[in-house]
């Protein structure tokens, strides 16, 4: 293999304690909600900048109760800010963790697309043998341009 970009194994306790963490982190963030396309895009944001903003409004709120209208809830405002700021540092840890697992996925990907294409590239150029033939044949449908129909013999390479 020309291409060895990471050499990794799970052994099943790993897999395990994986497994249990994923299982613990999914019982206690149940609390979490998904929106759809739609919602998200008719939500109004908070960026960077804006958090500024929005620590100001709650202390104004809390500081001038009596200004706000009688349906405005700064309880529920306070209770979301404080939730926020318990998540995001969270969110920002998974992120990472998500990131270097997707980049290793990648890696993996690329590790084992590489030691594909070396095989078949042997196989393209190794001897007439009904089994290599056969193998390089089955091989080559990965590059076919057409999709093949169902129950049709793969193209002749």
């Amino acid at each position: 293999m020309t291409q060895n970009r990471i050499s990794m194994t799970f052994d099943a306790d790993r897999v395990e304690r994986i497994d249990g963490s994923l299982n613990a982190l999914e019982a206690d963030l149940d609390l979490l909600i998904g929106l759809t396309v739609d919602e998200r895009q008719d939500l109004v944001k908070m960026g960077t900048k804006s958090r500024a903003f929005c620590d100001k409004a709650l202390e104004v709120a809390q500081l001038h109760a009596g200004v706000m209208p009688r349906d405005f809830d700064i309880d529920a405002f306070r209770q979301d800010h404080l939730a926020l700021s318990v998540l995001r540092p969270r969110v920002a840890r998974l992120a990472h963790l998500v990131q270097r697992m997707l980049d290793t996925e990648l890696a993996l990907g690329s590790d084992l697309m590489a030691a594909a294409l070396e095989v078949y590239g042997v196989l393209k150029v190794a001897g007439k043998d009904q089994a290599v033939d056969d193998a390089r044949r089955e091989l080559a449908s990965r590059f076919s341009r057409r999709r093949p129909i169902a129950g049709t013999p793969p193209p002749k390479v």
